[in-house]
């Protein structure tokens, strides 16, 4: 009964993701909310100007039907679905607003960065609230072994490290046609395997949801691009990403799964430092995919490599749960 379920859940959030598509896709392009690409971007990303962006509407609408109906299936959403729901939709929704400022309004830069900051903050906050109203551990437990500390009250300001930091580092990584659509189904589905193996279904459930969801994106959105999923995709993922992990705790866990997103990150902020203190460049740019694009690779061969090296730490991640 039960792998029914996650059966079907992956089907029917791809299903939706696939057949939306076509109505959306050509619906974005009548309202003219196509991308604005950065001048000091590859030259290369130029002619993907006008490629509709916010695609992301139709990952979340996936996920929250899939989880929701396939959910009541199984038995009845609980509070840890109705978490990892207020994450994803509150952090795609600010997404949508900075996509919406971006597209829409002509701003390029789209929110500021403090008003960003503060969104995914608000949002960390209540999460945490809920979290500590039902009595969920506030402990933190090292791979490698059974150490764990609990850090009381303190972990709220862990969350909105976490919750904050991967969905900036997801939102980071998603610069090139198809890059976080596949790594992020492949880190999903780590933590899908691994919810499973707690019994934690309901989460379980809403993993393979987005794994399903992000596949079907994928289908349009790998190169050439036909849709780009924008800020309200990209944050929901990170978002999402990094609740799961806190849900199932196996939040350290996440820097290995989502390695990809944390190189990203880092590489982005080992540029920034370099150029500040030495005025050098250690990349030829930042995020670390272009820097492949402008060695000569092509962006396919970047996205594939970078697929690879998410399903190798995937891989390593359940290994390190499971078996270790």
């Amino acid at each position: 009964m039960l792998e029914q379920v996650i059966l079907f859940t992956i089907i029917m959030a791809f299903l939706i993701s696939v057949l939306l598509s076509p109505i959306f896709i050509p619906f974005l392009r009548r309202l003219k909310f196509g991308q604005s690409i950065r001048e000091e971007g590859p030259k290369s990303h130029q002619k993907k100007t006008g490629t509709p962006t916010m695609g992301g509407i139709m990952i979340l609408f996936s996920i929250i039907i899939t989880t929701l109906v396939m959910t009541g299936k199984f038995s009845a959403p609980t509070v840890k679905t109705y978490l990892l729901l207020l994450v994803t939709f509150g952090f795609g929704l600010l997404g949508f607003l900075d996509d919406f400022i971006k597209v829409v309004l002509k701003r390029n830069l789209g929110l500021t960065s403090r008003q960003k900051l503060l969104g995914q903050i608000i949002i960390s906050v209540i999460f945490y609230f809920v979290y500590k109203q039902n009595d969920f551990p506030t402990e933190i437990t090292l791979p490698f072994g059974d150490y764990s500390f609990d850090l009381g009250w303190f972990y709220v300001f862990f969350i909105i490290f976490w919750l904050v930091g991967f969905s900036n580092a997801v939102n980071l990584t998603d610069g090139l046609d198809g890059l976080v659509s596949g790594t992020a189904a492949i880190a999903f589905g780590a933590y899908a395997v691994l919810a499973w193996n707690q019994s934690q279904v309901e989460v379980a459930i809403f993993s393979v949801a987005i794994v399903g969801a992000v596949l079907g994106f994928l289908v349009f959105n790998a190169h050439p691009a036909k849709v780009f999923m924008g800020d309200t995709g990209s944050l929901a993922l990170g978002g999402a990403i990094a609740a799961i992990a806190i849900l199932t705790k196996l939040e350290i866990l996440l820097i290995i799964i989502g390695g990809v997103f944390v190189i990203e990150t880092l590489s982005v902020i080992l540029q920034v430092i370099s150029f500040k203190t030495t005025g050098k460049r250690i990349f030829r740019m930042s995020p670390l995919h272009h820097h492949y694009e402008l060695a000569g690779w092509s962006e396919w061969r970047v996205v594939v490599t970078f697929w690879s090296v998410g399903l190798i730490l995937a891989i390593l991640g359940i290994y390190i749960e499971v078996w270790l």
